[in-house]
């Protein structure tokens, strides 16, 4: 497998007072830049959204990975979020800290690469909404 983070990640990190929370990334890294875009649900009392979406924007020097993931749209106990970690020799884990700028609320993360083809997680996705 390429060491490249192009792919669809399943993810998880550890939220003070909530606990576990899952999410679903999916990547597009260029010459060491890397974006893309985040879904989780959202876990705290009384929000109005099941589900959160962000953006993701960051940058991979050998195997230190930094990103900040940015909620749209912001609000809801969420903004902004710090991302450090490492990816694995096999570029098929991703594992570090998360932090919330400007506050001590912080935890860890792992990402780990899916094994489906993008197009089948979001079918899949799309099969598990509720109708509307």
């Amino acid at each position: 497998m390429s060491d490249n983070l192009t792919g669809v990640w399943d993810g998880t990190f550890v939220q003070p007072g909530v606990g576990m929370v899952t999410f679903l990334a999916t990547l597009i890294e260029s010459g060491g830049a890397f974006g893309g875009n985040v879904t989780e649900p959202c876990m705290l009392p009384g929000c109005p959204l099941s589900t959160h979406n962000a953006s993701i924007a960051g940058h991979r020097s050998g195997s230190a990975v930094s990103f900040v993931k940015r909620y749209e749209p912001p609000g809801y106990g969420y903004d902004t979020v710090s991302y450090e970690g490492s990816v694995n020799a096999e570029a098929t884990e991703i594992d570090g800290r998360w932090r919330l700028p400007g506050n001590a609320l912080s935890g860890t993360f792992l990402m780990v690469r899916a094994t489906r083809p993008a197009q089948a997680v979001v079918a899949e996705e799309r099969r598990e909404e509720p109708a509307r």
